[in-house]
């Protein structure tokens, strides 16, 4: 595989399916997914940092925002660049609502294997983007 793929959690500061997305994406980028998955920090999309929008460029993207307002997918279409795949995390809790998170500092079991299944979900999305482009 020649692309990479660009994966972005929402910044969600004090919002627990926030700090679900991020942790879902750590989980992909650092375990499941290390060889075809990346990150980078969403506020250097608003602030259309060049070294990052251009390194998104050559990427497929994969946004992740925990709530209706899609905070993630509409900075990267803000900064000129396309979406290949947007998640929201309360779709993955809608099929699993007894894994209510604790809280947003504290996630406590039901939420960390929230962001597991969440994970997992965005691996099938990468396998999606490798297959299409392989």
């Amino acid at each position: 595989m020649t692309k990479k793929i660009m994966v972005l959690p929402c910044s969600g500061i004090g919002k627990a399916y926030g700090e679900i997305s991020r942790q879902a994406a750590y989980e992909l980028i650092d375990d499941i997914r290390p060889e075809d998955v990346t990150t980078a920090c969403l506020g250097r999309f608003m602030i259309r940092d060049p070294e990052v929008v251009e390194q998104a460029k050559d990427s497929f993207i994969i946004t992740v925002d925990g709530c209706a307002k899609e905070c993630a997918l509409k900075n990267v279409e803000a900064a000129g660049l396309k979406v290949d795949k947007a998640v929201r995390t309360i779709e993955v809790f809608k099929e699993h609502r007894d894994l209510k998170p604790e809280g947003v500092l504290k996630l406590g079991e039901p939420g960390f294997k929230l962001a597991h299944l969440l994970a997992e979900k965005l691996a099938g999305e990468v396998d999606c983007l490798v297959k299409e482009e392989g």
